[in-house]
């Protein structure tokens, strides 16, 4: 095996074979048994201690099963797609679901009802079948390879889906999401950045939340790809406990840039059924970004932004965006109609 093969097999999928010092509460293997959990070695080497920034993005805890907000498909995926593994949202873009794993289950995640189980898996034939949709699609443009994470994907199986996108004459971009970068560093090989490099126009956005994540092996993943020609953009998650303050959401940023790597958002956290205790309320939000402003270089601000629940699309928002008081904030799509966020409780 490969050294990152090698250190993904010996994840931590147990809350209980977790170091004595990292233990979650008692309701964590109920909760993981709904919610998968996987901590590679590598992450797992970045907690300190219990309850610090990098623990709450990995161990879960039964507060994700107090989640009375939240809902199983906050975005509205389900009712995107026209056929199993494709969301189409956007008239230009398309997203290719075509992995149901990850080098590290985020407790955050979006597509908590989809990541780590094995029925969710999407085969060759189903990814055929996206291809002819899109080939009879002419109007998408654009499509965001995500999951799961496709870098998880072994390099002959990633090679022949991008050569599968990039023979539909009608796309003309693709993007990867990933969040190996940080969760898996050494997955980031040169030979996979030749494959990637065969595919541009290519963009990669992946996923630091915190300064600690910004280590000498996501540096050299990241240089890898950029020394690759492709553009690496960030896109971050507020989230409570974990880089809700402008020092911390500074400090990222600033690292960000060091790394070649472009702030793109920073995002409002969906509304994901068992991610409740770790959203805030999107004013906490604003008010990062009014004291990001004037006081980062202009490269290193991203746009801050809400992914509107039941598919409305993304809308950015401004310290000067006015909001409705309470917790229920309504706000207007794309497509011109109006869809509604509730912070936490």
């Amino acid at each position: 095996m490969d050294k990152w093969q090698e250190i993904l097999a010996a994840s931590v999928c147990n809350p209980a074979d977790l170091p004595d010092c990292l233990q979650p509460d008692p309701d964590a293997a109920a909760t993981a048994a709904t919610w998968p959990m996987r901590i590679n070695r590598y992450y797992l080497g970045l907690i300190r201690q219990h309850g610090d920034p990098i623990w709450h993005q990995a161990v879960p805890t039964g507060a994700e099963t107090r989640d009375k907000t939240c809902m199983v498909d906050p975005l509205g995926e389900e009712n995107l797609s026209p056929v199993p593994g494709l969301v189409w949202k956007y008239p230009d873009r398309a997203l290719l679901l075509v992995n149901h794993a990850c080098a590290m289950y985020c407790r955050f995640c979006t597509r908590k009802r989809k990541t780590g189980r094995n029925g969710l898996k999407i085969d060759s034939g189903g990814i055929e079948r996206c291809f002819a949709f899109l080939r009879h699609t002419p109007e998408i443009r654009e499509v965001l390879v995500s999951g799961g994470d496709p870098l998880l994907l072994d390099d002959s199986y990633l090679d022949w889906i991008l050569a599968g996108i990039k023979a539909i004459a009608s796309v003309e971009v693709i993007r990867v999401g990933t969040r190996i970068p940080c969760t898996l560093p050494q997955r980031i090989t040169p030979k996979l950045a030749a494959i990637l490099k065969k595919y541009h126009p290519l963009f990669i956005n992946t996923h630091f939340n915190h300064p600690r994540e910004l280590t000498p092996e996501a540096t050299l993943a990241c240089g890898l790809l950029v020394d690759a020609g492709i553009p690496v953009g960030c896109q971050t998650v507020l989230l409570k406990g974990i880089n809700d303050n402008a020092d911390t959401m500074a400090a990222l940023m600033r690292g960000l840039l060091k790394m070649r790597i472009r702030p793109y958002y920073i995002f409002q956290a969906d509304m994901s059924h068992g991610t409740d205790h770790l959203r805030t309320p999107i004013r906490r939000g604003l008010e990062i970004m009014r004291r990001l402003n004037g006081h980062l270089s202009g490269m290193a601000v991203p746009a801050f932004a809400v992914d509107l629940p039941g598919g409305g699309g993304k809308v950015r928002l401004t310290p000067d965006t006015p909001l409705t008081d309470g917790r229920e904030h309504v706000f207007t799509g794309f497509s011109g109609r109006q869809y509604t966020y509730i912070d936490p409780e």
